[in-house]
């Protein structure tokens, strides 16, 4: 039996910025994994030097809160990218009643929509569904087809047991924390050519 994709299973909130302490429905869906609270507050504290005016990319949107708390602190565009139509319906739903009209939906496969080639974005978030082999896929279109400015921070958030695929040289470790089974980290991206030496 199929669940129905109609009505919010829960919430989130907004943790900081303008909207901060706003609730939002999120739809039940299967393996939404919003991340949680905790995690949020540090991941936006190593990244408030960085995010006024910032154009994000969230690769994998699902509850939005990722996308929705950049733009809640005053970054200058952010893309929601999300498979599920009804997920995607609820977040164009929440942006419209945030009034945040520098927030975009793309119901797309992720994949398929990296795959073109992009325009730089400042800060990328890849939060994809466990288990699902998603992130090395992604790692590379982000990395070929000009998704990534010059000093790009890029978020990945996957579980601690699979490890990491391998990375571009480009991307320095910048913080890393491991939260239960999940582990979160911070990358760099250096400017093409800064260093040729590892």
């Amino acid at each position: 039996m199929k669940k129905p994709t109609r009505g919010a299973s829960g919430q989130i909130r907004i943790i900081g910025g303008q909207w901060r302490g706003r609730k939002l429905p999120v739809p039940d869906s299967p393996g939404l994994r919003p991340t949680t609270d905790r995690v949020r507050e540090t991941l936006f504290n190593w990244l408030a030097p960085h995010m006024v005016d910032a154009r994000c990319l969230d690769c994998f949107a699902g509850s939005g809160a990722l996308g929705l708390e950049a733009l809640s602190r005053y970054a200058a565009q952010a893309t929601l990218i999300e498979m599920e139509r009804g997920v995607a319906q609820q977040l164009s739903q929440n942006l419209a009643t945030l009034k945040a009209s520098h927030g975009q939906v793309v119901n797309a496969n992720t994949l398929e929509f990296l795959s073109k080639p992009g325009q730089p974005f400042n800060i990328v978030f890849i939060d994809p569904p466990f288990r699902k082999g998603l992130l090395d896929q992604t790692v590379t279109l982000l990395e070929q087809n000009g998704w990534l400015a010059d000093n790009a921070l890029i978020y990945i958030e996957s579980e601690v047991e699979g490890g990491l695929p391998p990375l571009p040289a480009s991307w320095q470790p910048h913080r890393e924390k491991i939260a239960g089974q999940v582990a979160y980290r911070l990358f760099i991206r250096e400017p093409q050519g800064a260093t040729d030496v590892d």
